[in-house]
């Protein structure tokens, strides 16, 4: 006899199926909602995935701009988001007048904007990033000034890396940000032979005393592929279950218990199957602003 989760699953497949539907699930998401996707990834994966499936909607199994950014890239399919309460706190600390404001600021500068921002913000961009892509996308541009938003820690990144001026705004992501250097010495001293890996949204201190900076996605390539055993993950903890699935013969450790996206863990199978059965909730952006987001994002795909 089925339980309730294998209820579930059973019922997703079929209206899956019934709706020619995919369902799209980040890396962070909780394990029973990444083993029901289609795709699961970071957002640069998901940007691509969402940009080249053949399907009449996507089912987005994450936080609030990721389904837009699906939505920017598939004017022509119906886009759905769980938990429509699964916001980004980082994507709401720049809006766009603040972007226009910026432009007026430094003229002469390149505006380069994380995924982690909203439909409107991306619309005042020249191009998009991902935390994978970043140091290529401002290496890409022609301009010696480039405006970084919102996160002050992956623009510090990738300053490291650039002859560019980079003008960082303010923004960070709260789940990151919180991760101290006295997180990665107690995580060693429990750990002394494990590599220590952290996402480029990390402090600039805990970036010093990582071992690699990568994406969630590029972590969990490097996990499977590296002759190492183990590994202390610096990112949200909803990663370990795609590494225990993609690398069981590795162990891996959480650089921190507390980092936790609550945001990300808003969307279960029930809202996963609410959202097939009434098509909803669904997340949409007007025209003018997607066609001008959309530049920015294509942009970033061609990198």
């Amino acid at each position: 006899m089925m339980n309730m989760t294998e209820k579930l699953q059973d019922r997703i497949l079929q209206l899956k199926q019934k709706r020619n539907a995919m369902i799209l699930a980040h890396n962070y998401q909780i394990p029973e909602v990444q083993d029901i996707a289609d795709i699961v990834g970071d957002s640069l994966e998901l940007a691509r995935a969402a940009k080249s499936i053949e399907c009449d909607v996507i089912v987005f199994c994450g936080v609030d701009f990721m389904a837009e950014t699906a939505c920017i890239l598939n004017p022509g399919k119906t886009v759905l988001l769980p938990s429509i309460e699964a916001c980004c706190p980082m994507a709401a600390m720049i809006r766009a007048d603040e972007v226009r404001m910026l432009r007026r600021r430094f003229p002469d500068a390149a505006v380069v904007s994380y995924v982690n921002t909203t439909a409107e913000v991306k619309a005042e961009s020249d191009i998009c990033c991902t935390s994978s892509n970043a140091i290529q996308v401002v290496e890409s541009l022609d301009q010696e000034q480039v405006i970084f938003l919102p996160d002050k820690n992956l623009a510090s990144y990738v300053a490291r890396f650039s002859s560019k001026e980079i003008l960082p705004w303010q923004g960070y992501c709260f789940v990151h940000d919180r991760i101290r250097p006295e997180d990665v010495l107690k995580a060693r001293r429990a750990h002394p032979d494990a590599k220590l890996l952290v996402h480029p949204e990390c402090r600039p201190e805990v970036i010093d005393m990582a071992d690699m900076v990568s994406s969630t996605s590029g972590m969990i390539k490097h996990v499977c592929s590296a002759p190492e055993e183990e590994f202390i993950i610096g990112t949200e903890i909803g990663i370990l279950h795609g590494l225990k699935k993609q690398c069981p013969e590795k162990i891996c450790y959480p650089l921190s218990s507390q980092a936790i996206c609550t945001n990300m863990k808003r969307t279960d199978l029930t809202k996963v199957c609410e959202s097939l059965e009434l098509l909803q909730p669904r997340i949409t952006v007007p025209e003018d602003v997607a066609n001008r987001a959309r530049k920015a994002i294509e942009r970033m795909l061609e990198v």
